[in-house]
């Protein structure tokens, strides 16, 4: 089937992009800059399509940005240290966001004829994002069959939605990605923070999963602390 990726540079996505392009089913990469401080993801996509032979198609929707309000990735809004399971997450929550591009995604589908697409949600999300759980998934599928009716079938495939982020990681390592040509912090600074939700989860997953992480961090270590104390917590 050929499918269009939505990826945003992270590990998930670019891990999906490269499970898709083993089966030979990759048609093309798609990339959105909705305004959001860690737009340096961008970049990262990009690398990936044309690390896997496959346009990435980058999306302009920055101008949705200032209108998203109240968001740590999208608003002055201070990003969140800690571990993902924490409370204070919900602040990076981007209102509809999936809803947004995944629509995006799919009316580039069907105009090229493409039959599926693609998004890495997984599990480790379900607790802060409510766009990505399996409710939602199937929700958004059958809209899109009534919205797309007469116009093409596209199926929505998301292999990851009942993964922990460790299977993901170690889904990376078994086909070989690059891990650190993939960009996870919200914070989109320089080097990966280590400190902010993503870093901790992207950290604590490529341990768990025993696959080596060459990704330079500011500060690389405080994972250990964070996932001890989400441990701790009632």
């Amino acid at each position: 089937m050929a499918t269009l990726v939505v990826c945003s540079g992270g590990l998930d996505s670019v891990t999906l992009a490269h499970r898709v392009a083993e089966a030979g089913d990759l048609a093309g990469l798609v990339t959105f800059d909705y305004g959001q401080r860690h737009r340096k993801e961008l970049e990262f996509a990009a690398a990936a399509g044309h690390r896997l032979g496959v346009p990435c198609e980058r999306v302009d929707l920055a101008g949705l940005g200032p209108h998203l309000t109240g968001s740590a990735l999208t608003d002055d809004v201070a990003v969140p240290e800690g571990h993902y399971s924490a409370e204070s997450m919900a602040i990076t929550v981007v209102p509809n966001r999936n809803p947004i591009l995944l629509t995006t995604a799919f009316a580039i589908a069907a105009s090229r004829g493409w039959t599926r697409v693609a998004a890495a949600v997984h599990a480790g999300d379900h607790a802060v994002y409510p766009d990505c759980r399996p409710e939602f998934i199937e929700a958004f599928a059958a809209m899109e069959r009534r919205a797309l009716e007469g116009l093409g079938e596209i199926a929505l495939d998301a292999p990851f939605v009942t993964w922990t982020k460790a299977q993901i990681a170690a889904e990376a390592g078994r086909l070989g990605v690059p891990v650190a040509q993939t960009w996870s912090c919200y914070r989109g600074e320089d080097r990966h923070c280590g400190r902010c939700g993503t870093c901790v989860e992207r950290r604590e997953a490529l341990h768990c999963a025993g696959v080596t992480d060459p990704t330079p961090y500011a500060d690389p270590d405080y994972w250990r602390q964070a996932t001890e104390r989400a441990r701790e917590a009632p």
